[in-house]
C-alpha cells in the first residue's frame, strides 16, 4: 500500500499544498511552525477519520474557510484508490452540511467503510503522552490502531460510543425521577455486546506487543480491563445513578507500561511503573517499542506493511536508536519530518526524496 499523493485545501496553515511522495522515503524539511505536522495529522485522518491533534475536528478548517478537504491517492498492487476526506463547520455557502464526508473512488461511504483504506503508524514528540498522561490518552491509541485493521472494531466502538450516551442520559433522568430502570435494558444489552468485543481485541493486542521480541526482554504492559456485564452493572446500579455515569465498561479501560528489571542470578524479574519512576528517555524508549511492535502488527493484520510517519524525532533520540530507527525506515513506505535534516541519520538522507517547505 503506497500514498502517492496528498492535496490539502484549507486544511491548518494551508489555503492550497499538493504533495508527492516517493514510493520509499519522502523527507519533508522546514523550520519550526511551518506547517510539517500539519500535514502528517492530514494523512492520519485518511488512516482514522479523526484528528490526533484537534479536541474538535473542525479547528483543522483554515480560519477564513467553511470547510477544508483532504484528497489522498493511494496505490495497492496496481489498483489506483481517490479517497477525499471533507471538513465543515456544519454550514457552506449558507447551506446546511454535514461535519465530515467520507468519499472513496467519488462514491460516499460512512467512516466504518472508510477507515481501513490506509493504514499508519505516527510516532511524534507527544507520544510520550501514552506514558504520562491519563487514561484517555491509552485507551485512544489502543483505538487508533484497532481501528485500521479490524472493521469489526470500527462497528462496535461506534455503537459503544452512542449507546454510552444515551445510557449515561437515561441515568441522569432517573436520578431526577423522570425515567425507570427498565429503560436501561437496551442500552445494557448494547453496552454489554459492543463492550465485550473491544475489550477482547484490546487484550489480544496488548499480549501480541508482550510477546514480540522487541518488547518481551525489556518493558512490559498490563492491561487493567474495566469488564461490562450484567452483574457489574448490577453490583454498580446505585452508585451509577448518583454520579448519572456509567461506571463499567472499556471507556474506564486502562494500560500500564513498565521497565523489566531483570533478576540476578536465576532471581525473580521485577518491574518498574515508567509513568511514575520511569526517566523522560525510558519513557521515550517505551514508546518506541510501542511504535515498532504496532507496525508489525498491522503487518500480521493485513498482509502488508503499514505507512510510518515520524514528527521530528530523530533529535529526540540518541545515536543507537536513531540508527535502530534509520534501519526500520527502509522496512515500509516512510515519511519523515524535520526541522534539523543533519538530524536524519545519514544512510536515510541519502536515499530520500526531500520536499522542503
Amino acid at each position: 500500500m503506497i500514498l502517492t499523493s496528498l492535496t490539502l485545501t484549507n486544511f491548518r496553515s494551508y489555503s492550497k499544498k499538493i504533495l508527492s511522495f516517493s514510493p520509499g522515503t519522502t523527507c519533508i524539511v522546514g523550520p519550526n511552525a511551518i506547517g510539517k505536522t500539519n500535514i502528517l495529522e492530514a494523512i492520519m485522518m485518511l488512516a482514522t477519520g479523526k484528528s490526533f491533534r484537534a479536541g474538535l475536528d473542525r479547528e483543522i478548517i483554515r480560519w477564513n474557510a467553511d470547510m477544508a478537504r483532504i484528497l489522498g491517492d493511494r496505490l495497492n498492487e496496481e489498483e489506483h484508490v481517490h479517497l477525499e476526506l471533507l471538513i465543515t463547520r456544519g454550514e457552506v455557502q449558507g447551506q446546511k452540511a454535514p461535519l465530515k464526508k467520507y468519499t472513496v473512488n467519488g462514491v460516499s461511504r460512512r467512516m466504518v467503510d472508510f477507515v481501513g483504506n490506509v493504514r499508519a503508524v505516527l510516532f511524534w514528540p507527544e507520544d510520550l503522552e501514552i506514558v504520562t498522561d491519563s487514561p484517555s490518552v491509552r485507551r485512544k491509541y489502543l483505538d487508533t490502531v484497532l481501528m485500521q485493521v479490524d472493521r469489526e472494531y470500527r462497528r462496535n466502538l461506534i455503537s459503544y460510543e452512542r449507546g454510552l450516551r444515551q445510557r449515561n442520559r437515561l441515568l441522569d433522568l432517573i436520578n431526577e425521577g423522570s425515567a425507570s430502570r427498565t429503560q436501561l435494558i437496551f442500552w445494557d444489552q448494547l453496552l454489554i455486546r459492543a463492550g465485550g468485543y473491544l475489550t477482547e481485541k484490546r487484550a489480544a493486542y496488548l499480549a501480541f506487543i508482550n510477546t514480540t521480541h522487541l518488547v518481551k526482554h525489556a518493558f512490559h504492559i498490563e492491561y487493567d480491563r474495566s469488564v461490562i456485564s450484567e452483574s457489574r452493572l448490577e453490583q454498580y446500579k446505585e452508585e451509577e445513578v448518583a454520579a448519572k455515569s456509567t461506571l463499567v465498561g472499556p471507556h474506564r479501560d486502562d494500560i500500564s507500561l513498565f521497565s523489566k528489571e531483570h533478576g540476578l542470578e536465576g532471581g525473580e524479574d521485577s518491574y518498574r511503573d515508567l509513568a511514575a519512576f520511569g526517566s523522560r528517555g525510558e519513557q521515550r524508549l517505551v514508546v518506541l517499542w510501542l511504535k515498532l511492535a504496532e507496525l508489525s502488527y498491522i503487518e500480521r493484520e493485513t498482509g502488508s506493511r503499514p505507512l510510518l510517519l515520524l514528527d521530528d524525532v530523530f533529535s529526540e533520540l540518541d545515536e543507537k536508536h536513531r540508527a535502530l530507527i534509520g534501519h526500520v525506515v527502509s522496512q515500509q513506505q516512510t515519511i519523515i519530518t524535520s526541522a534539523d535534516f543533519e538530524s536524519v541519520p545519514q544512510e536515510v538522507r541519502e536515499n530520500a526524496n526531500v520536499v522542503r517547505l
